[in-house]
Parts: C-alpha cells; sequence; structure tokens
C-alpha cells in the first residue's frame, strides 16, 4: 500500500539550545511518526510542526486556551480526515524537562508527544 500523501513544514524558533532539539528531530524521523499517527482514513495531510521556547508556548498557550503557562505541546486541527491539516507547535523547554523527569531520551518524548 503507498504512503499517504504527507506535507510537512518543520520549523524551529530561535532561542539557546536549540540544536539539541533539531538533532532529536530530522525532518525523517517526523514523518515517520506523523505517518504511523495518521489513521487509515487519512488519505492526505499537511502538517506543520513548530518547535518554539518557553516565551512562545507561554504566549500561544495564554492566547488560544487562556492559560498562562507554557505546555508541551498545542495542536490545532484545522480539518480531519479524510484530509488532515494541522499544526503542532511543542515547547522544547517544557518537552526536556519532562524527558529529564522521567529518563527517556529527548526523541523518545517527541516521538510519544
Amino acid at each position: 500500500m503507498p504512503a499517504t500523501p504527507l506535507t510537512l513544514s518543520l520549523q524551529f524558533a530561535r532561542f539557546g539550545g536549540v540544536a539539541l532539539h533539531r538533532t532529536a528531530l530530522p525532518r525523517h524521523r517526523v514523518l515517520r511518526w506523523l505517518r504511523a499517527a495518521l489513521g487509515d482514513d487519512v488519505q492526505a495531510a499537511e502538517i506543520t510542526v513548530r518547535i518554539v521556547d518557553a516565551e512562545e508556548g507561554q504566549q500561544l498557550n495564554r492566547d488560544f486556551r487562556g492559560k498562562d503557562y507554557a505546555t508541551n505541546v498545542l495542536t490545532f486541527d484545522y480539518s480531519g480526515a479524510p484530509v488532515v491539516a494541522a499544526d503542532l507547535v511543542l515547547c522544547a523547554p517544557v518537552v526536556a524537562r519532562e524527558a529529564a523527569e522521567t529518563s527517556k531520551p529527548l526523541a523518545d518524548h517527541y516521538a510519544h508527544l
């Protein structure tokens, strides 16, 4: 069965320590995780994954959820199956802290989220 057509925009904000997160999130790995997460009813997907610092994560969480703190992941789902369009925003410092607290490699925690 052919792979579901998937367009990925992988973005990294500029912040101290971003190189660690770029290393944990090579494009091919993120594509593999997204394909595994898409259901069988998905015919195509266009997904943006953005890795941000705590300030941007807090601002987005406050603006869109009314919660004034940085959270690990925010999902903006614009359309569901059969054609998925979504933005995923992951807050690097929160993800790194959670990975350390659970003794998981950083890439494994990103895959989980």
